[in-house]
């Protein structure tokens, strides 16, 4: 068989001197020759990029990451801002509870580990918001230990690698056990990132590069022309379709009406325009008494696990007191860029009305 002719010390061997070569430049990362020396990358940084990494891409981070770590450079100084800064400067990426988690971590850190992250493995699991990847991933490339990391990249990588057919996610045991197998003792955040890398830029979803790959001689999948099936995966459920009514209303001195969402759930701790619950109908709920129109064209937008259409209606307010769980953000105060992606397309629709 091909797999038997695997070497897994020459094979971690080769992909370190590949990396060495040909590591990305990414804000967050020692490269390999500082790396060799002993020079370890700063664990915040990694954390921060790590969370940031989550079902996201580096090209859709990296600005992200550079705001975030310009305005609190330590983890104390995270720790100390306000929530509604924070998730403001999150607002655009997604996946909300990330950043909600980001300061509860920062915090934990903080006041129970004297701004230090653990190196250890267990210990970060006891973080909030980090799971068993970011704690290997952290552990790995912060701190060297041996860890093994297993994202997306690293899956790609051993199904093709292995020519694995079981479809994912019921794949991903046997996949872990491949990766772990190919870690290496020594120089375990290098290796960590340098199969990252190899499957981010040479072994991509579509179209791998296999005939620069430095695991070309024994891919399986090469050798039996299946990589371009691999990973295969469990088809995934049709999302539903939920409805709902946003109200974007302004007062005559320029201040917005809007509501904070709950900490937990969707869009959590996010700046928003009020509406009902989001369901299987458009539900009216003005928030206040006014001459509400309606916009022809809908907000669309779609979430990990659902599509969502909302109606929007808009308004000029009285100049009233907010209701009760609501506020008027002054607009001096209002930043279009500090809502979550789908609240800014539905201003964008109340705005280009506005202007015609």
């Amino acid at each position: 068989m091909i797999e038997s002719s695997v070497n897994h010390e020459k094979l971690s061997d080769g992909l370190l001197a590949w990396y060495d070569v040909h590591a990305r430049d990414l804000p967050w990362r020692v490269p390999p020759a500082q790396s060799r020396d002993g020079v370890r990358p700063d664990p915040y940084l990694i954390w921060m990029s790590e969370v940031m990494l989550q079902q996201t891409t580096v090209a859709a981070v990296k600005d992200y990451f550079a705001r975030f770590t310009a305005r609190w450079p330590r983890v104390e100084d995270l720790a100390a801002a306000e929530d509604g800064d924070v998730m403001g400067e999150w607002a655009g990426l997604g996946y909300y509870a990330r950043a909600r988690n980001l300061l509860k971590c920062a915090r934990v850190v903080t006041a129970e580990h004297a701004g230090r992250f653990p190196s250890d493995h267990a210990a970060l699991l006891k973080l909030p918001g980090i799971g068993p990847y970011t704690a290997s991933a952290l552990s790995a490339i912060a701190f060297d230990r041996h860890e093994t990391v297993l994202d997306g990249n690293v899956e790609r990588v051993m199904a093709r690698l292995y020519d694995i057919h079981t479809p994912l996610p019921a794949a991903k045991p046997e996949l872990m056990a491949r990766a772990a197998a190919l870690t290496p003792p020594e120089r375990c955040g290098d290796y960590a990132q340098a199969v990252m890398d190899l499957g981010a830029t040479i072994c991509t979803p579509k179209s791998p590069a296999c005939g620069i790959c430095p695991w070309r001689g024994p891919c399986a999948a090469r050798a039996r022309g299946t990589a371009a099936q691999l990973p295969k995966k469990t088809p995934k459920k049709p999302k539903p379709l939920r409805l709902g009514v946003v109200y974007i209303g302004r007062r005559s001195d320029g201040a917005y009406l809007m509501e904070r969402r709950p900490d937990t759930g969707l869009l959590g701790g996010m700046l928003g325009w009020p509406g009902a619950v989001w369901g299987d109908e458009f539900i009216e709920a003005p928030p206040i008494k006014a001459d509400w129109r309606a916009l022809s064209e809908e907000a669309r937008h779609t979430f990990t696990h659902f599509h969502l259409r909302l109606a929007v209606r808009v308004a000029d307010l009285p100049m009233a007191q907010a209701p009760d769980e609501m506020q008027f953000i002054a607009p001096h105060a209002f930043r279009a860029s500090d809502l979550p992606t789908v609240m800014r397309k539905a201003f964008d629709l109340a705005l280009g009305a506005r202007k015609e």
